[in-house]
Parts: C-alpha cells; structure tokens; sequence
C-alpha cells in the first residue's frame, strides 16, 4: 500500500504564508508526477498546482505568483509553498500522487486526507 501523509496547514492572517508539505510512503518504485487539490466548503475540489518528476510545474491562474510547489524525490515529498495567502485560499488541501509500486506497473493515483488552510481577513 502507498500512504501520502500532509502536514503544514493552519491558520494564518491574509497576506501571510504558509508551507504544506506531503510525504508518501510505502511500497513504492517511483513516482511521477505529484500535485496538490483544494476543496472550499461548498465547492468541488480545483486543481492548485502540480510538478513532473523533472520538475516541470504547472499553476493555476489563481495561484499563480503566490504559489511554489517542489518536491524532494529521494524523500518522495512534495512541497507547497504559499506566500501572499488571501482569505479566498481557504481550503481543505490534498496530495496527490502518480506512483509506481513496481517498475513495469502502471501508475496508480493516490491521495492524502487534506490539511486545512484557513486564512482570516
């Protein structure tokens, strides 16, 4: 089994920063590409950002300027790295991961239980 496990979330002021950070754990060849979801209360779930094994990364406009995602491979964690956090970014947050438990096996897609941001104004 493949467990991804967040920490970081909190309450912070807006224009504050927070750092979320999500490790996996398991059995686990690689991984590909890991990412991070938010989830507002009465909302669906949105896509935040995410990174290749390379390093790649994609934003969404939302966060885009405010946001950094990273990820340590030998340490299978990604980070989130929020500056600039405004009141519209609370959210339960989630890791998400592409892993490989074996070498010749599909990825399989994984995700954490969420951290929760609040930002207050």
């Amino acid at each position: 089994q493949v467990q991804l496990v967040e920490s970081g979330g909190g309450l912070v002021q807006s224009g504050g920063s927070l750092r979320l950070s999500c490790a996996a754990s398991g059995s686990i060849f690689s991984i590909n590409a890991m990412g991070w979801y938010r989830q507002a209360p009465g909302k669906q779930r949105e896509w935040v950002a995410d990174i290749t094994s390379g390093g790649s990364t994609n934003y969404a406009d939302s966060v885009k300027g405010r946001f950094t995602i990273s990820r340590d491979n030998a340490k299978n964690t990604v980070y989130l790295q929020m500056n600039s956090l405004k009141p519209e970014d609370t959210a339960v947050y989630y890791c998400n991961a592409d892993v490989l438990r074996r070498r010749y096996s599909p990825p399989y897609n994984y995700w954490g239980q969420g951290t929760q941001v609040t930002v207050s104004s």
